[in-house]
């Protein structure tokens, strides 16, 4: 046999042994919530029902609706106060989470239904990210609405889409997204500055125009 077709027989080979290699998988530490970051961009897209698809694609609108709201309302100094927090748009090229401890706090603006506040800022709570393989985990440790759900792929490279669910009280996990369309939970990750990043769910079902959620790195755990 020639040189080269020999060459090219063992280049050939070592490509699909490569090819074959199972990667290698972090333990998740119990009561994690899975995220994946799936290839295909368009993959969530068969997955969302209808309801979650059109809440998606109206985000920029839950942007507009909700922020004109809130500083109408006499919310405009506390909207300023959050920076890039309430930028719309804002998100940064490579939008993936970094493993390890969260500060998570919530911002909501606006309101469906006539009464209520156009404009509130929750406790900070702890979240963890960790990583196994190809997949994110996120979770929510505290509070009595846990949202857990995956995070898929976009066609625009500076967002990854959130399909999720709440897990709600004493329970200890969140039920699949689409069980319960009463607490399926929808949104778009983005990376918003140097180590934060944030989760916006337009329209969610708890009346508002748009919640934010805003997650900081921490080095350790709080505890207590």
């Amino acid at each position: 046999m020639p040189i080269r077709c020999r060459a090219a027989l063992v280049i050939a080979a070592s490509l699909l042994a490569s090819a074959c290699i199972a990667p290698k998988k972090r333990v998740v530490p119990a009561g994690t919530s899975v995220v994946a970051v799936m290839a295909k961009s368009d993959a969530w897209t068969a997955v969302a029902n209808i309801a979650d698809r059109n809440r998606i694609n109206r985000t920029v609108l839950a942007w507009q609706s909700g922020l004109a709201e809130a500083r109408a309302r006499g919310f405009r100094d506390e909207v300023r106060g959050e920076g890039e927090l309430l930028v719309a748009g804002g998100g940064l090229a490579r939008p993936a989470p970094t493993p390890g401890s969260y500060s998570c706090r919530l911002v909501t603006l606006g309101r469906s239904a006539k009464r209520g506040p156009a404009f509130v800022k929750f406790k900070p709570f702890f979240c963890y990210v960790d990583l196994e393989g190809e997949l994110f985990t996120i979770v929510k440790q505290t509070g009595s609405e846990r949202p857990a759900g995956r995070l898929w792929g976009d066609e625009v490279p500076t967002r990854l889409i959130f399909l999720g669910s709440l897990a709600l009280g004493n329970e200890e996990e969140a039920r699949a997204y689409g069980d319960d369309p009463r607490r399926d939970v929808a949104g778009v990750f983005e990376r918003i500055a140097p180590f934060v990043w944030r989760l916006v769910i337009p329209f969610p079902q708890d009346g508002t125009k748009v919640q934010v959620f805003e997650l900081t790195p921490v080095a350790e755990q709080p505890k207590g």
